[in-house]
C-alpha cells in the first residue's frame, strides 16, 4: 500500500523557541556583513579602486548581526529557564 505524502521530505516535530527567529536573522545579517567586509578589503590586496562608501556601511551588519543573534540566544535561554521553573514544583518553605 502506497502512502500519500504531503511534504517532499522530513518534517520536524520541534516547536520553535522564543529566540530562534532572531538567531536566524542575526546569522543572515552577519553573513551579509562578512561578505561586504571581504568585498571591501579585496581592493586593498588586488590594487584596484576602492568600493563606494555604501559597502563600508553594509560592513556594519556583521557586528549588528552578531548582536541580534546573541539577543536571540539570550531570549531563548530565558524562555527555557521560565519553562523549567514553571514545570518544577515549588519548594516547601523551611521552618527555622
Amino acid at each position: 500500500m502506497l502512502l500519500a505524502r504531503t511534504y517532499p521530505g522530513q518534517v520536524s516535530d520541534e516547536t520553535p523557541l522564543a529566540g530562534d527567529l532572531l538567531v536566524r536573522i542575526g546569522a543572515i545579517m552577519f553573513l551579509v556583513g562578512a561578505a561586504a567586509t571581504l568585498a571591501t578589503v579585496a581592493p586593498l590586496f588586488l590594487g584596484t579602486d576602492p568600493l563606494p562608501s555604501v559597502f563600508y556601511g553594509v560592513c556594519m551588519l556583521m557586528g549588528a548581526g552578531f548582536l541580534v543573534a546573541a539577543a536571540g540566544v539570550i531570549r531563548s535561554a530565558l524562555a527555557q529557564r521560565r519553562q523549567m521553573a514553571a514545570a518544577s514544583p515549588p519548594s516547601a518553605p523551611s521552618a527555622t
